[in-house]
Formats: C-alpha cells, sequence, structure tokens
C-alpha cells in the first residue's frame, strides 16, 4: 500500500487522522477488508480518492466548497442490477437502493470516495462515504462514520490531492 501523506485522510480501525489531528471514527460492522463485495459490511482496504461531496440545504448552513445539495428524490443505487449500480440516480427507481435525504442526521453532509467508481463492478460493493455517525463506536454498513463538527472541519479542508487512506 502507497504511504500516506500530509494532507490525507488516514482511516483505521482506531479512527481517522487528518492533517496533524486525529478525530474518533467508526468503521464498517465487516471491519477492514481487502476483499470488499456489497453487503458485506466491510471498509475497503487501500487509497481512495474523495469524488464528491453532497449536503442538506435545510439543515447546513454553511457548505464546503464544492458541495452539491441533496434533494428530496435523491438516492445512491445499491443494487449490482441496475445500469446505474453505485452512483447517484433520482426517485422513482426501481431497482435496489439507499434514500441520500434521510430523516436522520447521518448524510447532512457526505463525501464520496471513488470505491468501485467511476466504473461499478457489480457487486463490488457500493456508496463508501465518509458521514455523520449514529452514535460512538456503532459500526456503519461499511462507511466511515464521524462526530459532526469532526466531519465538518475535515470537509472544509478536503483538497482536490485529498485521499482516504484505509489501514487494515
Amino acid at each position: 500500500m502507497m504511504a500516506a501523506r500530509r494532507g490525507d485522510i488516514v482511516v483505521t480501525r482506531w479512527g481517522v487522522r487528518f492533517i496533524g489531528r486525529r478525530f474518533p471514527a467508526t468503521i464498517g460492522r465487516g471491519g477492514i477488508s481487502a476483499g470488499k463485495h456489497e453487503g458485506d459490511g466491510a471498509t475497503p482496504l487501500g487509497v481512495h480518492r474523495i469524488v464528491g461531496m453532497y449536503y442538506r440545504a435545510d439543515r447546513i448552513g454553511v457548505v464546503p466548497y464544492g458541495a452539491q445539495p441533496i434533494g428530496p428524490g435523491d438516492l445512491w443505487s445499491d443494487d449490482p442490477a441496475d445500469p446505474a449500480y453505485n452512483t447517484r440516480v433520482r426517485a422513482p427507481h426501481r431497482f435496489g437502493h439507499e434514500r441520500l435525504r434521510r430523516g436522520d442526521p447521518q448524510y447532512d453532509l457526505v463525501l464520496v470516495s471513488d470505491w468501485n467508481w467511476p466504473v461499478a463492478v457489480p457487486g463490488l460493493g457500493s456508496a463508501i462515504f465518509i458521514h455523520q455517525w449514529r452514535r460512538p463506536h456503532a459500526p456503519t454498513a461499511g462507511c466511515v462514520g464521524m462526530r459532526r463538527r469532526d466531519l465538518h472541519w475535515i470537509a472544509a479542508r478536503v483538497t482536490q490531492r485529498t485521499r482516504v487512506v484505509v489501514r487494515g
């Protein structure tokens, strides 16, 4: 694996490190895996890029540069049979998906990784985000979860060179 450089978001099972600071974080219920596949609950090992950022305009006042609003019909396809697998789609959508506009605050601000993107391999896994956690120590379905204030702090400092380095 490539060495992490300053400006990378380094993820381990113990938390996140970014530009000299450490943050508590949660990972997938399946741990960190080099063999990630859809539904395993694992966070994929490796070096990933941040390729997008979404936010809830009705819940967030100060928006990081480049973030796109999440609308009421925005979904994320997680169905390997879907030609639009592992991309943002709009309702109505006949394939399996998850709502980006949730009732809870988990996706109020979302950093999107390039895991299995832009050309998704069906079944390799979808939607590896960095988002707000449900609560401390509560695992995700494969994403990285963080406290709201830490997530916002990081999002405000992400650049085009920022990578997500997930270590086992």
